[in-house]
């Protein structure tokens, strides 16, 4: 159970609309390496998690993924509404505005659509966190490339550099969780007695 606030974890107040840029930035919102997945991910993972702390940090980590998730759709709706019909086509928005008009749909910044391929929930936790972390890399290099692209508009970059710092801090969260797995997995001594995981026997 979640108490809602009704506020964006990091105020998102765009001025000037940008329609190609929201495009590039639609792909943290529904590409491969976005919020939606991250979410999704770790709320799914941790189910399967067997040490209930580890399962915490997937809790909260995917509950503020979702929290990410609004921020993202809030720039994208700031870049785009009040377009006027030749912003639209001039900036290359036609395909998108075709099918969504100006709302906030799931795709990548090429235009493919979300899909619950692209993020994993093994049931191993090793290979879960280890998936994480890679995850939150990922999305951390998406937001460089957003960044770069923003250049010097405030007003976008602020609230994109807040998510891209999250993004270290998940990586740093997931990687105390796994040495946490590791730990206890030693001291049952997990990898020098159990036969079932040694092919060489």
């Amino acid at each position: 159970m979640w108490n809602y606030e009704r506020r964006l974890e990091f105020p998102v107040n765009i001025k000037a609309p940008n329609a190609m840029l929201a495009q590039a930035i639609i792909s943290q919102y529904g590409g491969p390496d976005g919020e939606m997945g991250a979410s999704m991910r770790y709320l799914s993972q941790r189910y399967a998690c067997p040490y209930r702390e580890v399962a915490s940090v997937l809790t909260d980590i995917g509950t503020e993924e979702l929290a990410h998730l609004e921020m993202v759709a809030a720039i994208v709706h700031q870049l785009t509404k009040n377009l006027s019909m030749e912003e639209i086509e001039e900036s290359g928005f036609a395909n998108y505005y075709v099918d969504h008009t100006i709302g906030i749909w799931p795709q990548a910044a090429g235009g493919v659509p979300f899909n619950a391929c692209e993020f994993q929930s093994k049931g191993d936790i090793i290979t879960d966190l280890m998936e994480d972390m890679a995850a939150e890399q990922k999305a951390r290099t998406t937001y460089d490339n957003i960044l770069r692209l923003v250049k010097d508009d405030p007003d976008v970059c602020e609230p994109i550099k807040f998510l891209r710092a999250r993004e270290v801090v998940h990586f740093q969260r997931f990687g105390e969780a796994l040495r946490i797995v590791q730990d206890r997995l030693n001291e049952k001594n997990f990898y020098a007695f159990n036969p079932g995981f040694d092919c060489s026997k």
